[in-house]
């Protein structure tokens, strides 16, 4: 409610005095002058308290406590559902409800972690690895394969993320300099470290090269969203930098799997000497071409004109991306997945971008963002799950740490040569070097494998139990120490060591 005070003039070596209080007299007014004034309300504090709230939680344009709330609401809503569909094993002592709070845990630490100006996936990676370390998280039976497929599902959507932003003009331009990136470092750094091991340790040579090869290969979950997400702020793009990590990333992943694949089967003894040595150019072709297939496949249909265009290229892409990371390994070509899953995007893209614009529809990416938003912590609490810091011991950590140390330097060193002549200055080849370093998912993946062949021999040899005992355990201490690295490195380094474009990738 409003009061409309008349002021009346007085004498003027006087102050005008209102008859109503509200009104301030030390101010003179001319005549006819009207003030409006609101009428003073003696708030309780408890009112007071319920405008403070409503201030925070609505009235503001975006409010982080609102987020917090909202997955809070949800997350309990969800798990009311799911008490009802499934009974006991939503309960706190059942392996769902483990899985819950290790994804809700990694989604609460993730803007922590921002907080402190650090990567937000580092804090997810941390979640899930206190988690597992002071054993509450454990999953068995049908739930591990669901970790597993969810964990495939979300880094489909980042290598789909990573198809969809690159950019063909420039990909054909440092065709090459790919090849090498993709290649080099990797090698060379697998055969660095696979000497230590041999003439410092005195391990057998196929040994050594089954650790140098895990060690090696980059991780796609550290390395893609920070350089999907400097493309979109313009960092890098003129001279292709995004485009050229996110292509060779599938590249040196291939290089690394099929050679750990060929020497553990070596050691095993699993499969024809000559079949093995093929593996890698064999899962390369089917890669490229079953990837090529389907994204001219995909981005034929459906029409453009279509109203629901968008989310049918989406699924496309997207169910196509997902058979190619399952059903690779099971069709026998255990390290095509990524490479066809990246081709798949990217042609597809391709075949959109000549059929001219859409108009007034959200584009294909924006779907895998909102995608990719929704699995992130799913995919980096469930890596960080995997580490289990109970099994280091001290002796192992030491020589490992050393080890890690020494290729790592040795890797940036061959990408800085292999760079040379690409068209870079110092501060973007120490970019590339640093977005080289992380190591994450392919760890997490095949660090058990040599020590899972071992316990099924009959009866199980002492040294290769022991070799592979700190395999595992120098993959999870190189998770440890590269991935906060390169994703510190990246995120704070890319800033500062890129130039911007005039306009952002969009």
């Amino acid at each position: 409610m409003e009061q409309i005070s008349e002021v009346k003039p007085a004498s003027p070596s006087e102050p005008l005095l209102a008859k109503n209080k509200d009104v301030r007299a030390d101010i003179i007014r001319p005549r006819g002058v009207v003030r409006i004034e609101p009428v003073r309300e003696n708030k309780s504090k408890l009112k007071l308290a319920a405008e403070w709230v409503q201030e925070q939680l609505w009235d503001r344009p975006h409010s982080c406590w609102q987020d917090y709330l909202t997955l809070l609401v949800l997350t309990l809503v969800m798990w009311l559902l799911l008490v009802i569909l499934f009974g006991d094993q939503v309960t706190p002592s059942g392996d769902m409800f483990r899985m819950l709070v290790l994804i809700l845990c990694a989604a609460v630490a993730a803007p922590l972690t921002a907080l402190l100006r650090l990567p937000p996936l580092l804090g997810m990676l941390i979640a899930g690895i206190i988690l597992r370390t002071v054993g509450f998280y454990h999953v068995s039976g049908i739930y591990l394969t669901i970790v597993t497929n969810l964990r495939q599902t979300a880094m489909t959507v980042i290598l789909i993320k990573a198809g969809l932003g690159l950019d063909p003009a420039t990909l054909i331009k440092l065709s090459l300099v790919v090849v090498r990136l993709g290649m080099c470092p990797c090698t060379i750094e697998a055969i660095t470290i696979a000497l230590i091991a041999v003439f410092l340790l005195g391990w057998p040579w196929l040994w050594a090269l089954v650790l140098g090869f895990l060690l090696c290969a980059i991780s796609p979950a550290v390395v893609v969203p920070t350089l999907l997400d400097l493309k979109e702020r313009g960092y890098g793009e003129d001279k292709g930098i995004p485009t050229l990590v996110l292509a060779a990333c599938s590249l040196d992943d291939i290089t690394a799997i099929s050679m750990f694949s060929l020497f553990l089967g070596m050691i095993f003894s699993t499969g024809d000497l000559t079949h093995q040595i093929l593996q890698g150019p064999t899962d390369i072709l089917v890669g490229l071409v079953s990837g090529i297939l389907w994204g001219i496949v995909s981005g034929s249909l459906p029409h453009r004109d279509d109203d629901l265009a968008v989310w049918k290229r989406s699924a496309m892409v997207g169910i196509g991306g997902l058979c190619a990371i399952l059903g690779a390994p099971k069709a026998g070509f255990p390290s095509a997945g990524p490479l066809a899953c990246v081709t798949i995007a990217f042609v597809a893209s391709v075949c959109w971008k000549t059929q001219g614009p859409m108009s007034n529809k959200t584009q294909v990416a924006d779907v895998f963002s909102i995608l990719w938003r929704i699995l992130e912590p799913m995919l980096y609490a469930f890596i960080g799950a995997e580490i289990d810091l109970t099994i280091l011991d001290l002796h192992t950590v030491t020589w490992g740490a050393a080890v890690i140390t020494g290729a790592l330097l040795v890797r940036l060193v061959v990408c800085w040569v292999v760079l040379l002549g690409a068209g870079l200055n110092w501060k973007e080849i120490f970019f590339v070097g640093l977005a080289w370093l992380p190591k994450a998912t392919v760890q997490a993946a095949l660090a058990p494998l040599p020590l899972t062949m071992v316990q099924a021999q009959n009866p199980v040899p002492a040294s290769d139990l022991d070799m592979a005992s700190q395999i595992l355990t120098v993959a999870v201490l190189s998770i440890l120490i590269t991935s906060p690295l390169g994703a510190i490195g990246t995120t704070i380094g890319g800033p500062r060591l890129l130039k911007q474009s005039g306009m952002a990738s969009t």
